[in-house]
């Protein structure tokens, strides 16, 4: 068995030598806390860093059984591992050495939300991580001394601080597990109290900006829930809290501008995820089945049935099998809606600034201009309750330029200064005392759910020395061949990890696809094999850098291939 002197000696022999010698470090080391596995060596200073994995017995680590005694707290210690790896790593490790990514020591970096991953592992018998190691060079020769430094030196610091157990860090560790267990028991909750989310008193919503998820620390409103809509709910760790149970149906966020209706919508479309204690989100959960919704033109469409909101086209163009390369915003959204449902989603978020106008509403003068036979959009106002009577789908949805929807709501919240007000009877009885001459356009009752089949070779992926050749960029485009998929309105993504994971997803997915199964037998076999197998089933290779993602956002992404065919 190799050891710490093995890889000494080797990185010794190598030094000065052309980069593809590292090759010669892959293999097992033991140290004297943990074992090293160097999976993968990087052919060049310049490419992705090395695969590497730790391995420290669980015994040792000091990490009870408490933790890991359910789902939820095993996702959460690793969850809580990866970000303390992380953190140590940033720390302890001396940055870029010489040419290319030498010197970085990276693992999976997790964002405000805790998801399942394949950065960390811990099990009965260990506690593994992985995570990438660029390795040092000068120019294109091997820089020795620093790799020492790296392997020798900085790694095991890493570890004995990272993947050990501290006393020191008791506290933080048993409230990050809690509060994950306490969020996945309040989820589950929901149906039984016909509820689709709830939003915990003091909850902090507001984010620092548009572009950063951490909670807005100087001017937050802490959350107060109207008594009308206010429901307690026993937790297994934190008690019995309460907090707004928004209830099953059809429900209105309104308001001013400014008054944080986007900002609850958008805390309720990233309750499907748990969130790290001090988020402010903790205890924001929406059902798991919540599907963001937005207009998204230009998008392509294949074979998706839109009729129960677009009929009656010029040319007599079908709207039960759809397809275009080049989606208007009312097209895009009544597909977005269809393959939704198609594909499981019970809840659907709408925000009126991100839909299209014409397919949320025309008013009374617009129908008076426009005569019904000339207009093949049902407009979602004229569905909305439907779909729930006959689907089961809820809508919450953030309204701020339309009262006609007063009449077709179930439930209303008023927004003013970030705090929750409910309108509903109030804005009935406006809805009763104003009617005006609009009428409910539809063409005829909401048709039963459409599933497709997808065809052979729905997604080609070119071959490359028999592999399949996949690229992903951020967090909404990947390259599977020659197929590039961009898909930047699914909201409910919040890692480059998922992407990635996404991305094999679709690769596992492409040869179910023969014409023989409906897109939802192919989803539920492909979310069947990451439940049984393990998201590390995904790839060919053992990968930290995938993390969960649902059968929603999977179905987003074959949807929006401009290859399918169905």
């Amino acid at each position: 068995m190799k050891n710490a002197q093995t890889l000494q000696e080797t990185l010794s022999r190598i030094d000065g030598k052309g980069y593809k010698a590292y090759k010669d470090l892959q293999g097992t080391y033991t140290f004297d806390r943990f074992t090293l596995f160097i999976d993968h060596v990087q052919g060049d200073p310049f490419a992705q860093p090395s695969r590497l994995r730790v391995r420290v017995p669980r015994a040792s680590s000091g990490f009870k059984g408490c933790f890991t005694r359910s789902t939820s707290r095993t996702i959460a210690l690793c969850d809580y591992l990866t970000r303390r790896f992380s953190q140590t790593a940033r720390r302890i490790a001396k940055g870029v050495r010489g040419t290319g990514k030498g010197g970085l020591i990276l693992i999976d970096t997790p964002s405000q939300e805790i998801l399942p991953r394949t950065s960390m592992e811990v099990t009965e018998s260990h506690v593994e991580a992985r995570f990438f190691l660029g390795l040092p060079a000068q120019g294109r020769r091997i820089a020795s001394r620093d790799a020492e430094a790296m392997l020798l030196s900085e790694l095991p610091a890493i570890v004995d601080e990272a993947l050990f157990f501290h006393e020191t860090q008791h506290a933080a560790l048993t409230a990050h597990v809690e509060s994950c267990e306490d969020a996945d028991a309040l989820r589950s909750q929901l149906a039984e109290l016909k509820r689709v989310a709830f939003v915990a008193e003091g909850a902090l919503l507001a984010r620092a900006s548009g572009i950063d998820s951490h909670p807005l620390r100087q001017g937050a409103i802490p959350f107060s829930s109207p008594a009308s809509l206010r429901i307690k709910v026993a937790l297994p760790n934190g008690g019995t809290i309460s907090g707004m149970g928004i209830p099953e149906g059809v429900t209105l966020i309104v308001g001013g501008g400014f008054h944080g209706k986007s900002t609850l919508l958008n805390a309720l479309e990233l309750g499907i995820y748990n969130h790290i204690p001090g988020d402010g989100r903790e205890r924001v959960v929406t059902r798991s089945d919540a599907l963001k919704i937005r207009a998204s033109d230009g998008r392509s469409i294949t074979g998706t049935d839109i009729s129960p909101f677009i009929n009656n086209l010029p040319f007599g163009r079908s709207t039960t099998a759809f397809h275009t390369e080049n989606a208007s915003g009312s097209t895009s959204q009544a597909a977005g809606i269809c393959e939704g449902i198609e594909a499981g989603a019970r809840l659907l978020l709408l925000d009126e600034d991100t839909s299209a106008t014409n397919f949320m509403i025309r008013d009374e003068k617009m129908q008076k201009l426009v005569a019904s036979e000339n207009e093949p959009i049902t407009p979602f106002i004229d569905r909305v309750k439907e779909l729930f009577a006959i689907h089961g789908v809820s809508t919450i949805l953030v309204m701020g330029g339309s009262g006609d929807y007063f009449a077709t709501a179930d439930h209303i919240i008023q927004m003013t200064d970030y705090t929750p007000e409910n309108v509903t009877e109030k804005a009935h009885t406006i809805a009763r005392e104003h009617t005006n001459g609009r009428v409910i356009e539809s063409a005829g009752p909401l048709p039963p759910i459409t599933h497709r089949r997808p065809l052979d070779r729905s997604i080609p992926m070119e071959e490359r020395r028999g592999r399949v050749k996949i690229n992903t960029y951020g967090l909404y485009e990947m390259v599977l061949g020659t197929t590039r998929i961009v898909f930047d309105d699914v909201e409910q993504i919040v890692e480059p990890s998922q992407t990635r994971a996404l991305a094999e997803a679709v690769r596992l997915a492409a040869p179910l696809m023969d014409g023989t199964r409906t897109l939802a037998d192919v989803l539920d076999q492909v979310m069947t094999t990451i439940s049984q197998q393990g998201l590390e089933s995904l790839s060919d290779i053992l990968r930290g850098d995938l993390a969960a993602f649902r059968k929603l956002e999977l179905a987003a992404v074959i949807n929006r291939a401009r290859t399918l065919k169905t």
